[in-house]
């Protein structure tokens, strides 16, 4: 692949756009007092289903340690269960509630909205189309590492 423009200008201005764009849709979240670590972890779970703590800080990127008191809180919120995996008696299996789901969805569905509405209303249709072109390159950006990882 040819690119004319310096690596670094091409990247910085994709990542600032992204960032922003990022900012934006953070003040559009509803307010559920949940911090966004909390909000990191109820996605997280979302995604990979029934899982570990030890395997939710792999993805995130952190420590099980830096985890714990996030997933307690959930968990008496009634957002996440725990329970003990019947095959390994020490590890903990951590899983999604409805009410888990359902806040999830209603975060999801006002952060969608408002990106649907600020395209419309602000994109021509050309952009639009372009943009939406853009959302499976993005996320093969986004997905660069872990595929990199899985390559023997």
């Amino acid at each position: 692949m040819t690119v004319n423009a310096a690596p670094s200008a091409t990247a910085t201005e994709l990542r600032e756009a992204m960032m922003a764009l990022a900012r934006q849709l953070r003040r559009h979240r509803p307010d559920n007092g949940l911090t966004i670590s909390q909000l990191e972890i109820l996605g997280d779970v979302s995604r990979a289903g029934v899982t570990t703590p030890a395997e939710i800080a792999a993805r995130l990127h952190v420590r099980v340690q830096s985890l714990t008191d996030g997933i307690n809180e959930l968990e008496s919120r009634g957002l996440l269960s725990r329970r003990t995996d019947d095959t390994d008696r020490r590890r903990q299996l951590i899983e999604l509630t409805a009410d888990g789901l359902e806040l999830l969805l209603r975060d999801r569905a006002q952060r969608d909205g408002w990106l649907y509405e600020t395209m419309r209303d602000h994109l021509c249709e050309l952009e639009f189309n372009l943009l939406m072109l853009t959302a499976p390159v993005l996320r093969k950006l986004a997905d660069a590492e872990r595929a990199a990882q899985s390559v023997p």
